[in-house]
């Protein structure tokens, strides 16, 4: 089966290399393509968003991967962790949206480089986003954020 995906616009920002951490932060603006313009209205009124972006400069895939290369960090499969080298190279973050206008957004945390694609964007909802008595590793305390 073969799955096209359009982007939908891009993200201007000051960050341009991968990093791990230190993202918190980061100020970045997503600019939609003009014809999805309309498609913002309403979105002033939440505090946070799901960013869903392509990571275009990820060129392999690998099936086990080290977070971040922390030695203390175990070897887990790519499905277990964050990490950016995928099949399909989708990421997905919360953040907090600090304005609209027009067909851009300005948001707080967004962990991609300048000029990633982006994918959708999506109202973060507490009756679906937020879980409670999550249960993570314990060594997903020791990666950089």
């Amino acid at each position: 089966m073969e799955i096209k995906i359009k982007p939908i616009g891009f993200v201007k920002n000051d960050v341009k290399k991968q990093r791990f951490g230190n993202w918190n932060d980061v100020v970045s603006e997503i600019i939609l393509d003009k014809e999805y313009e309309d498609a913002l209205d309403g979105i002033e009124d939440y505090s946070h968003i799901n960013v869903v972006f392509w990571m275009n400069e990820v060129k392999t895939c690998k099936i086990k991967h080290q977070p971040q290369g922390i030695k203390e960090v175990p070897i887990v499969g790519i499905f277990a962790c964050r990490c950016q080298s995928r099949p399909n190279p989708i990421g997905i973050t919360t953040v907090k949206l600090l304005e609209r206008k027009n067909n851009t957004i300005k948001v707080k945390g967004l962990d991609v480089i300048d000029n990633t694609p982006i994918i959708d964007i999506k109202p973060y909802t507490p009756k679906y986003d937020n879980v409670k008595d999550v249960k993570t590793p314990e060594w997903i305390n020791k990666l950089k954020y």
